[in-house]
């Protein structure tokens, strides 16, 4: 978006027009309007296209008639997910060094004083700036330029807390891993623990967990997010008084109809309980639980077993309500046999099925594909190894 587009976005006459015609779809619109000089009509498609999704991803803020770009809008937090993460963090002052759409900067400046909000793109600086009005919130300071040299111009200890969402993309691609991060948190670690004794840094929620103390040697928490089942993002806070050489701590947060929290409790996991065959009941932790490496913490706090030593699925005989994550009634399991397993199917009469697998040597696409096995929302069909390694399969139904 250019400053000219945001410009006349701002013009009450035009937001009444997207108003207007929010459910439009966005190319219809765009052809329509095609030819009027007098308006922004890309802008106007975009803003129509992204309050759809912000509806979804944006539920309380979407009420008000804000400004996106779809980019800014893809990399912004969820809602839930910002709200839970400013709970972290409280103090006096904050900046972020990435305000992008300015989700993140939005739930701040209910915990902090004042927040200052740096972005290196002054059209989106702007907009964010613009949203903010419409809020009402008057406690940001929006700051334009290389977030980096914005924060080194601070004096130390002028914050409580660094908040920082890295952009994750490498040679025209995305990248999970910090290096590759703009801007590198790596390399500013030291930087951001003198001018706050805290640092938050939202990482990609494909960032691969262990040794990440070597880079952040003040990696105090690993935190894992999830939303309605789904991964995230993975938190990484930052404490100037973490003793180097710890190891953090780590916890995953599921958000969803029952919040479930759960901590590592000691540095190494829990043994792995292995059942010798599955009980009546399957279960598959949520995937901030299984991000964060605590199904054996969760298998001990609920006393379930292992199907296997090498995946996250857990069984029992008794039903666990709730469970923080999918819970399924198995009908069967048997021994997966290539040359049988089309008899065996038949034999149990499924022809439809969800298909899940998990270490084991044919994709999904390869089973359904090599054995004509049709969607089903009602039948799910898991295959991975036994107790003692060998292949089988198991047909369940959701609880």
């Amino acid at each position: 978006m250019t400053l000219d587009e945001l410009h006349s976005l701002c013009d009450p006459q035009v937001l009444a027009l997207i108003d207007a015609h929010a459910g439009d779809d966005p190319a219809a619109f765009a052809m329509r309007f095609h030819g009027r000089s007098d308006l922004p009509v890309r802008a106007m498609a975009e803003q129509i296209a992204c309050r759809k999704k912000a509806a979804v991803k944006l539920p309380s803020l979407s009420r008000f008639p804000l400004l996106y770009t779809r980019l800014a809008l893809e990399q912004a937090s969820g809602e839930r997910a910002a709200e839970r993460k400013a709970s972290l963090m409280s103090g006096r002052r904050a900046i972020d060094l990435t305000g992008g759409l300015g989700i993140d900067t939005l739930f701040l400046a209910r915990r902090f004083e004042r927040v200052v909000s740096c972005e290196r793109d002054e059209a989106l600086a702007r907009l964010a700036e613009a949203n903010r009005r419409t809020l009402g919130v008057a406690n940001v300071e929006t700051r334009i330029g290389d977030s980096e040299e914005i924060l080194a111009g601070f004096a130390d200890d002028s914050f409580d807390w660094v908040m920082v969402d890295p952009a994750r993309r490498e040679h025209g691609g995305r990248s999970a891993g910090l290096v590759a991060s703009s801007p590198d948190v790596v390399r500013l670690h030291d930087l951001m623990l003198r001018k706050a004794a805290r640092v938050c840094i939202k990482a990609s929620p494909a960032l691969e967990i262990s040794g990440l103390e070597a880079q952040l040697p003040a990696l105090s928490e690993v935190i894992a997010i999830s939303v309605d089942g789904e991964c995230k993002e993975v938190l990484l806070l930052l404490d100037r008084r973490h003793e180097a050489g710890r190891k953090p701590k780590v916890r995953a947060v599921c958000l969803g109809r029952e919040d479930f929290e759960i901590a590592s409790s000691g540095d190494e996991p829990p043994a792995r309980d292995v059942a010798d065959t599955p009980g009546a009941w399957l279960y598959e932790p949520d995937a901030a639980i299984i991000k964060a490496r605590l199904t054996g913490e969760l298998a001990r706090q609920l006393h379930l077993e292992f199907l296997n030593r090498t995946v996250d699925y857990l069984t029992s005989d008794r039903l666990v309500e709730p469970f923080p994550g999918r819970s399924f009634r198995i009908e069967a399991s048997r021994p997966f046999r290539p040359k049988s397993f089309r008899k065996d199917m038949s034999e149990l009469g499924i022809a439809n099925a969800a298909v899940q697998r998990r270490d084991f040597p044919l994709s999904v696409e390869e089973l359904r594909k090599r054995y004509k096995i049709g969607e089903s929302s009602e039948r799910f069909l898991f295959f991975t190894k036994d107790s003692s390694g060998g292949l089988f399969w198991l047909s369940c139904r959701k609880a």
